[in-house]
Protein backbone atom coordinates (compact mmCIF):
# COMPACT_ATOMS: atom_id res chain seq x y z
CA UNK A 1 0.00 0.00 0.00
CA UNK A 2 0.98 3.59 -1.00
CA UNK A 3 2.04 6.09 1.52
CA UNK A 4 -0.81 8.98 1.31
CA UNK A 5 0.94 12.50 1.40
CA UNK A 6 -1.36 14.59 3.58
CA UNK A 7 0.53 17.58 4.40
CA UNK A 8 -2.39 19.86 2.88
CA UNK A 9 -1.97 22.44 5.27
CA UNK A 10 -4.84 24.73 4.22
CA UNK A 11 -7.49 22.57 3.96
CA UNK A 12 -6.24 20.66 7.52
CA UNK A 13 -6.27 24.13 8.91
CA UNK A 14 -9.78 24.59 7.86
CA UNK A 15 -10.75 21.23 9.00
CA UNK A 16 -9.39 21.90 12.37
CA UNK A 17 -11.29 25.05 12.89
CA UNK A 18 -14.57 23.76 11.42
CA UNK A 19 -14.05 21.08 14.46
CA UNK A 20 -13.60 23.89 17.01
CA UNK A 21 -16.72 25.77 16.13
CA UNK A 22 -18.86 22.40 16.28
CA UNK A 23 -17.13 21.86 19.76
CA UNK A 24 -17.86 25.26 20.58
CA UNK A 25 -21.68 24.90 19.65
CA UNK A 26 -21.83 21.33 21.41
CA UNK A 27 -20.66 22.89 24.82
CA UNK A 28 -23.37 25.76 24.57
CA UNK A 29 -26.25 22.97 23.33
CA UNK A 30 -25.21 21.56 26.49
CA UNK A 31 -25.54 24.58 28.80
CA UNK A 32 -28.72 25.14 27.12
CA UNK A 33 -30.44 21.74 28.22
CA UNK A 34 -29.90 23.07 31.88
CA UNK A 35 -32.40 26.44 31.08
CA UNK A 36 -35.91 25.32 30.44
CA UNK A 37 -36.17 29.37 29.43
CA UNK A 38 -34.26 28.39 26.09
CA UNK A 39 -35.25 25.84 23.41
CA UNK A 40 -32.07 24.05 21.85
CA UNK A 41 -33.96 23.46 18.19
CA UNK A 42 -31.97 26.28 16.60
CA UNK A 43 -28.70 25.71 18.10
CA UNK A 44 -29.08 21.96 16.68
CA UNK A 45 -29.90 23.63 13.35
CA UNK A 46 -26.41 25.14 13.71
CA UNK A 47 -24.57 21.94 14.19
CA UNK A 48 -26.10 20.47 11.90
CA UNK A 49 -25.23 22.97 9.10
CA UNK A 50 -21.40 22.69 10.37
CA UNK A 51 -21.12 18.81 10.09
CA UNK A 52 -22.01 19.45 6.47
CA UNK A 53 -19.70 22.00 6.09
CA UNK A 54 -16.36 20.19 7.83
CA UNK A 55 -17.74 17.66 6.18
CA UNK A 56 -17.20 18.78 2.51
CA UNK A 57 -13.91 20.53 3.88
CA UNK A 58 -12.52 16.86 5.16
CA UNK A 59 -13.63 15.30 1.66
CA UNK A 60 -11.64 18.12 -0.03
CA UNK A 61 -8.62 17.21 2.83
CA UNK A 62 -8.55 13.63 1.55
CA UNK A 63 -9.21 13.88 -1.83
CA UNK A 64 -5.70 15.36 -2.23
CA UNK A 65 -4.13 12.88 -0.14
CA UNK A 66 -5.83 9.97 -1.91
CA UNK A 67 -4.76 11.44 -5.21
CA UNK A 68 -1.57 12.14 -4.75
CA UNK A 69 0.27 8.93 -4.42
CA UNK A 70 -1.77 7.88 -7.81
CA UNK A 71 -0.91 11.26 -10.22
CA UNK A 72 1.41 14.17 -9.49
CA UNK A 73 -1.31 16.13 -11.52
CA UNK A 74 -3.53 16.30 -8.78
CA UNK A 75 -3.16 20.47 -8.42
CA UNK A 76 -4.11 20.81 -11.66
CA UNK A 77 -7.32 18.38 -11.70
CA UNK A 78 -8.43 20.26 -8.56
CA UNK A 79 -7.88 23.63 -10.74
CA UNK A 80 -10.00 21.93 -13.52
CA UNK A 81 -12.52 20.88 -10.98
CA UNK A 82 -12.96 24.37 -9.61
CA UNK A 83 -13.45 26.54 -13.10
CA UNK A 84 -15.87 23.40 -14.15
CA UNK A 85 -18.03 23.78 -11.39
CA UNK A 86 -17.78 27.73 -11.58
CA UNK A 87 -18.82 27.31 -15.07
CA UNK A 88 -21.28 24.53 -14.34
CA UNK A 89 -20.11 22.36 -16.95
CA UNK A 90 -20.54 19.08 -16.08
CA UNK A 91 -17.87 16.39 -15.83
CA UNK A 92 -17.08 12.83 -14.70
CA UNK A 93 -13.13 11.91 -13.88
CA UNK A 94 -11.56 8.96 -13.08
CA UNK A 95 -8.69 8.40 -11.44
CA UNK A 96 -7.16 4.81 -11.86
CA UNK A 97 -5.44 3.47 -8.60
CA UNK A 98 -3.92 -0.26 -8.07
CA UNK A 99 -6.98 -1.56 -10.01
CA UNK A 100 -6.89 -1.66 -13.81
CA UNK A 101 -9.68 -0.39 -15.08
CA UNK A 102 -9.51 -2.01 -18.82
CA UNK A 103 -12.37 -4.82 -17.90
CA UNK A 104 -14.76 -2.22 -16.02
CA UNK A 105 -15.20 0.02 -18.55
CA UNK A 106 -16.30 0.35 -22.09
CA UNK A 107 -13.13 2.04 -23.47
CA UNK A 108 -14.34 5.80 -25.61
CA UNK A 109 -11.46 7.79 -27.27
CA UNK A 110 -8.12 7.32 -27.04
CA UNK A 111 -6.35 10.42 -25.66
CA UNK A 112 -2.97 9.92 -24.48
CA UNK A 113 -1.94 13.44 -23.66
CA UNK A 114 0.06 14.96 -20.58
CA UNK A 115 -2.38 16.16 -18.29
CA UNK A 116 -3.43 19.93 -17.88
CA UNK A 117 -6.24 21.52 -16.17
CA UNK A 118 -7.20 23.45 -19.74
CA UNK A 119 -7.00 19.92 -21.44
CA UNK A 120 -9.50 18.42 -19.02
CA UNK A 121 -11.54 21.67 -18.48
CA UNK A 122 -11.84 21.83 -22.84
CA UNK A 123 -13.05 18.11 -22.88
CA UNK A 124 -15.82 18.89 -20.93
CA UNK A 125 -16.94 22.26 -22.69
CA UNK A 126 -20.69 21.83 -23.67
CA UNK A 127 -20.80 20.71 -27.17
CA UNK A 128 -17.42 18.97 -27.18
CA UNK A 129 -18.26 15.44 -28.46
CA UNK A 130 -16.40 13.67 -25.74
CA UNK A 131 -17.87 15.60 -22.97
CA UNK A 132 -20.70 12.79 -22.14
CA UNK A 133 -18.93 10.57 -21.03
CA UNK A 134 -15.93 10.00 -18.64
CA UNK A 135 -12.31 11.03 -18.72
CA UNK A 136 -9.64 8.50 -17.67
CA UNK A 137 -6.77 9.44 -16.16
CA UNK A 138 -3.54 6.91 -15.66
CA UNK A 139 -0.62 8.45 -13.85
CA UNK A 140 0.01 12.00 -15.23
CA UNK A 141 -1.97 11.03 -18.32
CA UNK A 142 -5.36 11.48 -19.59
CA UNK A 143 -5.73 8.39 -21.11
CA UNK A 144 -9.16 8.67 -22.66
CA UNK A 145 -12.52 10.15 -22.81
CA UNK A 146 -16.24 9.30 -23.33
CA UNK A 147 -16.12 6.30 -21.77
CA UNK A 148 -18.68 4.49 -20.30
CA UNK A 149 -19.39 3.33 -16.62
CA UNK A 150 -21.15 0.39 -14.52
CA UNK A 151 -24.17 2.32 -13.04
CA UNK A 152 -24.98 1.74 -9.30
CA UNK A 153 -29.01 1.20 -8.53
CA UNK A 154 -28.37 3.20 -5.56
CA UNK A 155 -31.32 5.43 -4.08
CA UNK A 156 -30.81 8.70 -1.79
CA UNK A 157 -34.27 8.52 -0.29
CA UNK A 158 -36.81 8.17 -2.36
CA UNK A 159 -34.74 10.06 -5.47
CA UNK A 160 -32.33 7.84 -8.09
CA UNK A 161 -29.39 9.97 -8.41
CA UNK A 162 -28.23 11.66 -11.57
CA UNK A 163 -26.17 9.22 -14.50
CA UNK A 164 -22.98 10.71 -13.85
CA UNK A 165 -23.31 10.16 -10.05
CA UNK A 166 -24.57 6.63 -10.37
CA UNK A 167 -21.73 6.20 -12.67
CA UNK A 168 -19.17 7.50 -10.34
CA UNK A 169 -20.79 5.23 -7.52
CA UNK A 170 -20.99 1.93 -9.89
CA UNK A 171 -16.98 1.91 -10.89
CA UNK A 172 -16.37 2.57 -7.09
CA UNK A 173 -18.51 0.08 -6.02
CA UNK A 174 -16.36 -2.68 -8.27
CA UNK A 175 -13.10 -1.09 -7.91
CA UNK A 176 -10.45 0.82 -5.58
CA UNK A 177 -10.65 4.02 -8.69
CA UNK A 178 -11.33 7.59 -7.36
CA UNK A 179 -14.02 8.88 -9.55
CA UNK A 180 -14.73 13.07 -9.43
CA UNK A 181 -18.64 14.56 -10.91
CA UNK A 182 -18.99 17.45 -11.38
CA UNK A 183 -23.14 18.61 -11.33
CA UNK A 184 -24.15 20.52 -14.80
CA UNK A 185 -27.49 21.65 -12.52
CA UNK A 186 -26.23 23.06 -9.47
CA UNK A 187 -22.00 22.99 -10.08
CA UNK A 188 -21.85 21.08 -6.89
CA UNK A 189 -18.49 18.84 -7.14
CA UNK A 190 -18.12 15.12 -5.27
CA UNK A 191 -16.02 12.28 -5.63
CA UNK A 192 -16.97 8.42 -5.22
CA UNK A 193 -14.64 5.92 -3.40
CA UNK A 194 -15.57 2.29 -2.09
CA UNK A 195 -19.24 2.61 -2.97
CA UNK A 196 -19.69 6.06 -1.23
CA UNK A 197 -20.23 9.58 -2.54
CA UNK A 198 -18.78 12.65 -0.73
CA UNK A 199 -19.17 16.84 -1.24
CA UNK A 200 -16.40 18.82 -1.16
CA UNK A 201 -15.14 22.46 -1.62
CA UNK A 202 -15.04 24.23 -4.42
CA UNK A 203 -13.21 27.48 -3.19
CA UNK A 204 -9.56 27.77 -4.71
CA UNK A 205 -8.06 28.57 -1.90
CA UNK A 206 -8.48 25.38 0.01
CA UNK A 207 -8.25 22.61 -2.74
CA UNK A 208 -5.33 24.18 -3.97
CA UNK A 209 -2.02 24.55 -1.98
Amino acid sequence: MKQYNCDFSPLKEQLKKELEAISIEIKIGLNTLDNDNFCLLGGLATIKEQFEKAEAVAASFYLNCYLSPFTDMYLDISSAIQHLSNQRHGALIVIERENRLDSMIRPGTPIGAKLTHSLLESIFYPGNPLHDGAVLVRSNQIFSAANVLPLSGIFVGDKKLGTRHRAAIGLSEKSDALIIVVSEETGRVSFAIDGELHPIVTTSSLIVN
